[in-house]
């Protein structure tokens, strides 16, 4: 039986690209598990739901997109996207009809309930990314891609 040591294990991944991108996977995990705390609590929405009101609200078509490209967008598989879009039809937030022109393609439009809850929801969220990479730029290991999300690259849209 190994001897079990008192202090905490050190992980030294072989290669720096391994390294960056565990890095990449850890701080993902952190902003993703603060996310939908705080979408949930506040919102009873999960980050693949807000992701999906959030893709259609901002589209640069009217609302509405193609079911493979809301896949695409989030990103999600197309039957995980099919029992979103329906978890989402139920709560009134958004509506699938058929292409007119191609009856195999199925799109998806945010209905205004759906538009007034991605709002609300995005100053939450906004919110939290701000305060998790807040935290995260403290870490030694985070603090470079802390610094690189959050720098400001252009004017930001207004909601």
């Amino acid at each position: 039986m190994p001897l079990i040591n008192q202090v905490s294990p050190h992980i030294e991944l072989p290669t720096v690209l391994e390294q960056r991108w565990q890095t990449v996977r850890l701080l993902t995990a952190r902003l993703e598990e603060a996310l939908s705390k705080a979408l949930q609590a506040e919102h009873q929405l999960s980050v693949s739901e807000f992701s999906a009101l959030a893709a259609l609200a901002h589209s640069d078509d009217g609302g509405h997109l193609r079911q493979q490209f809301l896949a695409d967008a989030i990103p999600l598989n197309q039957s995980s996207v099919s029992r979103l879009v329906g978890r989402l039809e139920k709560l009134g937030l958004t509506e699938r009809y058929l292409c007119p022109h191609d009856r195999r393609g199925v799109y998806t439009q945010i209905s205004e309930e759906g538009q007034a809850r991605v709002v609300a929801a995005r100053i939450t969220y906004v919110r939290v990314l701000e305060e998790t990479l807040g935290e995260a730029a403290e870490n030694e290991a985070f603090a470079p891609l802390a610094a690189w999300l959050t720098r400001e690259a252009a004017p930001q849209r207004s909601a």
